[in-house]
């Protein structure tokens, strides 16, 4: 196994892996100056190559993603699933509260807030398939959301985050996503094909994390005016507030994993289930209680239909707006997600690891789109149009409407407000730590001036993006970054399982040299004991001096 090599030098007080940092930065700063040379055509632009992506190719994401489910399924069941992330006497680094409050801030955290109202109301007006605004429609539209929220998703980030942290901590190689491939590229991972991978890998995190970024921020600056009238909500105040939370998120960069980020994504943790359980208690309760289990129960019952549906029949684009994009999307997002989730999951088993990222979070997710998604929609089922009206006009308001058709509403909506904030600053200060292993070779300490850049990179990404097209142009850039990475997940399916069967082999060779071992110095002690007993009654008694020739063999 190759040894791990440290390739960063200091650039401009930077740790730079040259191969990968400069490239990326090219990409980068290169878009975005196409960006806003052509601001005005900048959405028609986006918004063709989404289209001729999502109708060409949104085979390959759906196919995908339904490997990438059955095969955490088969590793966490199969007979890979006691290999311990990190050796045999690895033990988990965090508590698995702190385990579970990360992981579920970095990946989910800002969309749960910015769709959970208007994801199933959109799909409750313009249904993929029946009539819309029947009770029929709303069934769909929670079935739907469920499928983009849950096991899917969360399968996408446990293979990735379970091939890095194998690699890294059982095979001591960086923490990057080269590292995953080392079983069938060897060392080559160290040379242009590593570089590539790990390129793009930095493109599709910046692009994936600019888009939640943008999201964040558009609702909360809708949800500042929305309470106070007097802050306008447009680009300036939006490109402002990115501004001053990316600040607040180089502060939490500087401090580290240990305190900055599991902190904050403790509190948000906290926070959010403040709001769940407000929202469920002043809200209908038994009908909240009672969807869950049916919106649960179809979505089991439907998940193989749901899963592989393609549109392959309808001349509509549905799919690729919503399906595709969302798929694109945790695909973009996997090497920020899983790099993250990988760093804070050291001793896990492996079945440890995938139920325990496939499960909790995405019963956490469909709880939280069914309080509110559920309840909005039997909101429109009785005659009261706010929320949908809000959909309409403005995806960003929907949360804040929302919660006007509640009691205490201004005291939930800047509640909401501080935690979409807090979903930011977590998202964008974990997936700056993640950029910064990429470029800096997995270096495991980098230096403070080297976070401090990508997490100002970050904001100025999102920034700019939201200047040059708004949400298509976030959108776009997601789908064609998970494009070619959606073909790294796969290849590293088949890398992951080479690396773990020879882990597997090499376990099984040490633990029956081990039983040998224990075996032979067992069988010592018996007959030590016997002599001493038998010297002491019978001195006249020889015994064996040495072991029986077939304890050998064992």
């Amino acid at each position: 196994m190759s040894k791990v090599r440290n390739e960063a030098k200091k650039s401009f007080g930077l740790d730079v892996n040259g191969p990968v940092f400069w490239p990326s930065i090219v990409i980068l700063v290169l878009s975005i100056v196409l960006v806003l040379v052509f601001r005005e055509s900048a959405e028609a632009f986006f918004s063709k190559i989404q289209t001729a992506v999502t109708s060409n190719m949104g085979w390959l994401f759906i196919l995908s993603v339904n490997i990438f489910v059955a095969y955490c399924l088969f590793l966490a069941f199969g007979r890979f699933g006691n290999i311990r992330l990190g050796g045999r006497d690895a033990r988990p680094e965090f508590s698995t509260g702190s385990w579970f409050a990360m992981l579920f801030s970095a990946g989910m955290g800002i969309g749960l807030l910015f769709w959970s109202v208007a994801e199933p109301i959109n799909h409750f007006q313009t249904p993929p398939l029946g009539e819309p605004g029947t009770p029929a429609a709303a069934r769909q539209a929670m079935n739907f959301t469920f499928l983009h929220w849950g096991f899917h998703a969360w399968a996408i980030y446990a293979l990735v985050a379970l091939a890095l942290a194998f690699f890294t901590y059982n095979r001591q190689l960086p923490l990057t996503v080269r590292s995953a491939f080392y079983p069938f590229l060897g060392e080559r991972i160290h040379g242009v094909i590593g570089d590539v991978i790990d390129i793009l890998a930095v493109i599709a995190t910046l692009f994936g994390l600019a888009t939640s970024l943008g999201l964040g921020v558009k609702q909360v600056a809708a949800g500042l005016h929305h309470v106070f009238p007097v802050i306008v909500n447009n680009i300036t105040t939006q490109i402002s507030l990115i501004a001053i939370i990316t600040g607040i998120a180089t502060i939490s960069v500087v401090t580290g994993v240990d305190k900055g980020v599991r902190i904050l994504s403790e509190w948000n943790v906290r926070i959010a289930l403040l709001v769940l359980v407000s929202v469920l208690f002043l809200g209908p309760t038994v009908f909240i209680l009672g969807s869950y289990v049916q919106n649960t129960g179809y979505y089991i019952g439907s998940f193989m239909q749901l899963s592989f549906w393609n549109e392959a029949y309808s001349n509509s684009n549905w799919q690729g707006t919503w399906t595709v994009f969302y798929w694109a999307w945790w695909i973009s997002w996997a090497p920020f997600v899983g790099i993250f989730i990988a760093r804070v999951s050291k001793g896990r088993t492996i079945k440890e690891f995938v139920l325990g990222v496939l499960i909790v979070p995405s019963l956490l997710s469909f709880l939280w789109m069914t309080v509110f998604g559920s309840t909005a929609l039997r909101e429109v089922l009785d005659g009261n149009t706010a929320v949908a009206e809000a959909v309409a006009a403005d995806v960003s308001t929907a949360l804040f409407v929302f919660f006007e058709q509640l009691p205490f509403s201004n005291i939930l909506s800047v509640i909401g407000i501080v935690l979409i904030a807090g979903f930011f600053v977590t998202s964008s200060d974990s997936g700056s730590l993640v950029v910064v292993s990429l470029t800096s070779g997995g270096r495991p300490d980098p230096s403070v001036g080297t976070r401090v850049f990508w997490a100002l990179s970050g904001g100025t990404i999102a920034a700019v993006l939201l200047l040059g097209g708004g949400l298509q142009a976030l959108q776009t850039a997601v789908i064609i970054t998970g494009l070619p990475f959606a073909i790294i997940l796969l290849l590293m399916c088949y890398s992951l399982y080479k690396g773990l069967s020879e882990e597997l082999e090499e376990e099984t060779k040490l633990g029956s040299a081990q039983q040998r071992k224990d075996y032979q110095q067992l069988v010592g002690e018996m007959l030590a004991k016997r002599a001493q007993k038998q010297d002491a009654n019978a001195p006249h008694t020889s015994l064996p001096t040495s072991l029986p020739p077939n304890t050998a063999k064992l």
